[in-house]
């Protein structure tokens, strides 16, 4: 990652958090897409970790500080200051377990609770690689997506399939309500700096549409 700029030199610097249940991937997501490994000895996370990783998207160099929390209930009063600033949620379940599809509606809750209820959402079906034990359908994914608004993809941490694609993409997404701020305003100086925290307002809903991409 350090061919077209230093860590520490970035455009903006967008907070990102990884929410669903315990078990559903969450850790071995983040440590894919930061630095492209994978443990199956992944212990369950105690409180809150966060990673960074800088990328080019779209003509700028993104900074993405991404938060994982366990999804344990004993955890949950953490909340607050884990979704502060946050403008965009990777929002996890296992496609072999539905009943971390079933909790999906009440993390959602909890995120716009605790956030701007138009943040940049994306629905992750995780382990799509354990094809064989799968339990929830790529087509009830969609469906709960579109009826959320939310963008979809199913995604193996294991596999590396879709993981660098779900972040890109919600990343380029924020980016692009941060753009197109700017071009209305047309003032330099509301575009937010590294490490300025983003307030993506209602903007989101004219960018997210009926967006919804899977597998």
């Amino acid at each position: 990652m350090a061919g077209y700029k230093a860590e520490d030199e970035y455009d903006y610097l967008f907070k990102l958090v990884l929410i669903g249940d315990s078990g559903v991937g969450k850790t071995n997501l983040l440590s894919r897409f930061t630095r492209n490994e994978f443990s199956l000895e992944s212990k369950s996370t105690i409180g809150v970790e966060f990673a960074t990783r800088s990328l080019p998207v779209e003509g700028k160099v993104i900074k993405a500080q991404i938060w994982d929390t366990a999804g344990q209930e004993r955890y949950r009063a953490i909340t607050s200051a884990y979704y502060r600033g946050a403008v965009g949620a990777l929002l996890v379940y296992d496609v072999t377990r539905h009943s971390t599809f079933e909790s999906i509606e009440r993390w959602l809750t909890e995120l716009r609770n605790h956030t701007d209820p138009n943040i940049v959402v994306m629905l992750i079906g995780n382990k799509a690689d354990l094809r064989h034990l799968v339990a929830v359908s790529t087509e009830d994914g969609t469906s709960f997506a579109e009826k959320e608004s939310l963008y979809f993809m199913e995604t193996s941490a294991l596999e590396a399939t879709n993981v660098d694609t779900a972040f890109t993409e919600v990343l380029a997404q924020i980016n692009r309500i941060v753009s197109k701020k700017t071009m209305e305003k047309g003032e330099e100086s509301d575009v937010p700096k590294k490490g300025e925290k983003l307030d993506v307002g209602r903007d989101v809903s004219a960018m997210k549409g009926a967006g919804c991409c899977s597998s």
